[in-house]
């Protein structure tokens, strides 16, 4: 895909990167909102980098029952769902059956978040730039789920940020957002986030955990 290497080394370099273009909001009251678990080290870096608070979003696809590396939504801690309503009317799925599939995942995005945040609220957003974070984005349904979580918490500007994404995602997502910053736009009729990085290796709990207390 690429002639010599791709874009970026790891999500820190990402990160670092965006924060180029975000520089606009560096010292502000801005918050970094970064998507668990690739986006929290892509909003470290970011964060870091404009001197902002970081705080984590915990959005999750919800798979095909029988093929659960491909996704028909995505829903959030708060009960926020997103769907591919096209792919729901393929699949043929009922209500009853969404909401059996979405509670199943809402129980794994409940157990992270006691694990990240324990019983800590989020903080108040409102008058506030939220700034949402991850390493890139695929079909962009769990991007809108988190985008329209953070919108009821009343920020005064929601701002998307990726190092990455398919021109098709990034179209179906940018209404979300008040503003869409993207790095890198991909037309290339196959697309994995993870060929754009030299290094993208899958993130544990722990080492989530130490990125939000601000270790590397």
């Amino acid at each position: 895909m690429f002639q010599q290497r791709p874009p970026f080394k790891t999500r820190l370099d990402a990160g670092r990167r965006l924060a180029k273009r975000l520089r606009a909001f560096a010292g502000t009251n801005a918050v970094v909102l970064g998507i668990a678990r690739g986006g929290i080290a892509v909003g470290r870096a970011l964060a870091d980098a404009l001197s902002l608070e970081l705080e984590p979003l915990l959005p999750r696809k919800i798979p095909i029952p029988w093929s659960p590396e491909a996704g028909y939504g995505a829903v959030m801690p708060d009960g926020t769902l997103v769907l591919n309503e096209e792919t729901v009317r393929q699949l043929g799925f009922s209500k009853q059956e969404i909401q059996r599939h979405a509670d199943k995942v809402l129980q794994e995005v409940r157990r992270r978040q006691r694990v990240y945040v324990g019983d800590a609220q989020p903080q108040p957003l409102t008058g506030r730039t939220a700034i949402v974070v991850d390493d890139g984005l695929a079909t962009g349904y769990t991007m809108i789920a988190a985008l329209r979580s953070v919108r009821k918490r009343d920020p005064a500007r929601l701002v998307m940020a990726v190092p990455v994404s398919p021109a098709d995602s990034l179209q179906r997502v940018r209404p979300e957002a008040d503003e869409a910053v993207c790095l890198v736009t991909s037309r290339t009729p196959w697309f994995a986030v993870a060929t754009f990085y030299e290094e993208f290796p899958d993130l544990s709990d722990d080492e989530v955990i130490r990125l939000l207390r601000g270790e590397r």
